[in-house]
């Protein structure tokens, strides 16, 4: 109980900072804002879920600022949402942020958060023992370009097997999105699937799926950047207390999930069940919660190894990425907090 109070009294005193424009809290916007956020509906996008349905973001973000809300299946439509103008920040994934940020020649996005860590896995039939027995065979992913497209593609190809972009190799890489691809793995059309949470848990206790891979094992210490915060580059530098306001209920939330793990897998759940219309059981979202992390540091060096992936595999050409940060508002936010401060490249 005195947890719970003192983080309230935190998120409260926050809020008053900023309404009373204290030293620190960013400046108020001149005028009205609209912001346009896009998330996807899955869990590793639970600080969206959060800062939305606790009210995070609107305590924030003030009276000013009128948010509005888009939600997506996988990073590469979101991406061409962002680069049409048609959204300003979105939880996306290290790949389509680099596609978005080289097709752009590095002008329209900009990273300014990190989010979400793990929750990404390959999870194939029982009968599959390793790499090798995939060969012949058809696994999806979400979306071609997607993060799990190229993290399933990077590691079937360290193990001698390719995979055609538009199909055909050693191992057939099929986009689905993700319900297809539970579907399509229970009828037996798909030996497997790299998926992100829920999917992950889903097609394990749902559909009898082994895990083959879990993707943190392939990473130094476990942690890799699964979600991150990316804005349009006109947006931050017309509206950056407007962003920063947004950093700070980003950094409420990412508290709400790391301090009241139990509450925020119900709250998380109850908000997929709106948007999809079926809520998960409660098993499979604790399941899933054991493999993700939620933090503010981008884990800059992670996404640049997934860069080089990409561009090995030949989905996205080779670019300078020194200038995809700009982590200076989220480490004004940190300051605040009495965190350390987080790196870029």
């Amino acid at each position: 109980m005195k947890a719970r109070l003192g983080l309230a009294l935190a998120a409260a005193a926050t809020a008053l900072a900023i309404a009373c424009g204290g030293v620190s809290a960013p400046a108020a916007p001149s005028g009205p804002v609209t912001l346009r956020l896009g998330y996807f509906q899955n869990l590793g996008h639970a600080p969206a879920l959060v800062g939305l349905k606790k009210g995070f973001f609107a305590s924030t973000l003030g009276s000013q600022v009128t948010l509005q809300t888009a939600t997506f299946n996988a990073g590469p439509d979101e991406v061409e949402a962002l680069l049409s103008r048609s959204l300003d920040v979105a939880y996306m994934g290290p790949n389509p942020a680099i596609t978005a940020y080289v097709r752009s020649h590095g002008q329209a996005v900009r990273i300014i958060s990190g989010a979400t860590s793990g929750g990404s896995a390959l999870v194939v039939k029982p009968s599959i023992t390793s790499a090798a027995d995939l060969r012949g065979k058809t696994v999806a992913s979400p979306q071609l370009g997607n993060t799990q497209d190229v993290a399933l593609r990077w590691w079937l190809g360290q193990r001698g097997l390719k995979t055609g972009l538009q199909g055909g190799g050693d191992v057939t890489v099929q986009p689905l999105d993700n319900a297809t691809a539970l579907q399509a793995f229970k009828a037996g059309q798909i030996a497997g699937a790299w998926v992100s949470e829920p999917w992950v848990s889903r097609l394990q206790l749902e559909a009898g799926g082994k895990l083959l891979v879990d993707e943190r094992d392939l990473w130094p210490g476990g942690r890799f950047v699964t979600v991150q915060v990316v804005v349009r580059t006109e947006f931050l530098n017309r509206n950056r207390a407007v962003v920063e306001r947004l950093l700070e209920g980003q950094f409420e939330a990412g508290e709400y999930l790391r301090t009241y793990p139990g509450d925020a897998q119900k709250l998380v759940g109850d908000a997929l069940g709106e948007l999809t219309g079926k809520r998960l059981p409660d098993a499979t979202v604790a399941a899933a919660w054991s493999r993700l992390a939620f933090t503010e540091d981008p884990l800059a060096g992670t996404l640049k190894q997934a860069s080089d992936h990409a561009v090995q595999l030949g989905l996205t050409p080779k670019a300078d990425l020194s200038r995809a940060y700009d982590l200076s508002l989220l480490n004004q936010v940190l300051a605040r907090h009495g965190r350390p401060a987080v790196k870029g490249l």
